[in-house]
């Protein structure tokens, strides 16, 4: 670190260095936080450490830990989550903070918990220790949309619909082809985020159509499956003699189709006796009653599902109000062809009032590509063409 810092660029350039820490366990802490931890004596980084699993230590601990020793006088802890306050399997990260001899902590996020937040700080400076908050807040608090999500949200999952469209929003060709729309950076930027969800989720039609695989594949680590759910109310990707690889390959045992009592049962123990998980969710329709599968998803612990196709599937979500967060990204291409298919087909939208908005949106550049996410906003009143859905 250059020697004329001021104390805020100081702040900054460490709280970066922790949040770097943090990412080590990207998609590794579910349904944790991750967290990242360093200590600072005379300006010089002495020990550092990160929240590497569920149940595991917590950051500031594996710093302390890390450290070995009584920390020098004035010594500086920086952590990018509110510190704990609570006993929990650990026990409290402000009592260990406290009993080694912390005088300084330097906070980004807050705990989002509301039966936490801001109790952490409020308790270490109850013991003399000087805290300062809201370091690269912004940056610290998007490291955890899923943890977030969760603890606002009563432990509802995070949702998530992501496309890649051209400029003129289509999502494929009138022949339907569209791999790839956008570059082989964007195409990695989506395994990424495909690490930090536990499920990902498509439609019937994505599954015949394409035969995806559904797992994350990221340059240097092994190949990773999260929970792989394929929306089927009729079960049509079981009534076909060629059985889409996601009910075949080595990690069918993490697919879980999602349909309703009227796909049959003959093919509901078809999956079964494959090793092929299914939730037949009650539903007056052929098709599956979305707030059912947000339901189960809390109940089984899954707390993120990033929805990655089709357009149908994506519109489906949206006439619900059960997409959270948007992932949009566009290339700098254009179709100039009404007939191509529109990312988004389902929504009829008159006046700009009624538009599904983002908030809280970050931006990023992927090669030619460009990324746009943010949180949902719904209007008072959505407005679907019913017409573009099928009863699959």
């Amino acid at each position: 670190m250059p020697p004329d810092t001021t104390a805020a660029t100081a702040h900054e350039f460490h709280m970066r260095h922790a949040l770097s820490l943090a990412r080590k366990a990207w998609g590794r802490t579910h349904p944790n936080p991750m967290v990242g931890a360093i200590i600072v004596e005379n300006g010089q980084i002495v020990a550092e450490g990160f929240h590497a699993q569920d149940g595991g230590p917590h950051a500031e601990r594996v710093a302390l830990a890390a450290l070995g020793r009584r920390p020098k006088p004035g010594a500086t802890l920086y952590v990018t989550l509110e510190p704990c306050s609570t006993h929990g399997r650990t026990g409290a990260c402000t009592d260990a903070i406290r009993d080694a001899g912390i005088t300084r902590v330097v906070a980004g996020a807050t705990d989002p918990n509301p039966a936490h937040l801001g109790r952490g700080f409020d308790t270490l400076r109850a013991a003399g220790i000087e805290v300062i908050t809201g370091i690269l807040e912004t940056d610290c608090a998007d490291l955890n949309l899923i943890f977030n999500h969760n603890m606002r949200a009563n432990g509802s999952p995070l949702i998530a619909a992501k496309s890649a469209m051209t400029l003129d929003g289509k999502i494929a060709t009138r022949a339907r082809q569209s791999k790839w729309i956008t570059g082989p950076d964007a195409r990695a930027d989506v395994m990424r985020w495909r690490r930090l969800f536990p499920g990902i989720a498509v439609g019937a039609g994505t599954v015949m159509a394409d035969n995806p695989r559904l797992t994350a594949r990221i340059e240097g680590e092994p190949e990773w499956c999260p929970w792989r759910f394929v929306f089927d109310g009729l079960l049509r990707t079981v009534a076909t003699h060629d059985l889409p690889a996601l009910y075949t390959d080595e990690f069918r045992e993490r697919t879980i189709v999602v349909t309703t009592p009227h796909g049959g049962l003959g093919y509901v123990r078809k999956l079964r006796d494959m090793g092929v998980k299914v939730w037949c969710l009650d539903s007056p329709a052929q098709r599956v009653a979305l707030p059912a599968f947000r339901r189960k998803c809390a109940d089984e612990k899954i707390t993120g599902v990033f929805i990655e196709g089709g357009a149908q599937l994506v519109s489906e979500f949206l006439q619900e109000r059960q997409i959270d967060y948007f992932f949009a990204y566009t290339a700098p291409m254009l179709f100039a062809d009404n007939k191509g298919k529109s990312a988004y087909s389902g929504l009829r939208t008159e006046k700009l009032s009624e538009a599904v908005r983002m908030t809280d949106v970050r931006h990023a550049a992927l090669g030619d590509d460009f990324l746009i996410r943010g949180r949902a906003v719904y209007p008072e009143k959505l407005q679907i063409d019913e017409t573009v859905f099928s009863l699959g």
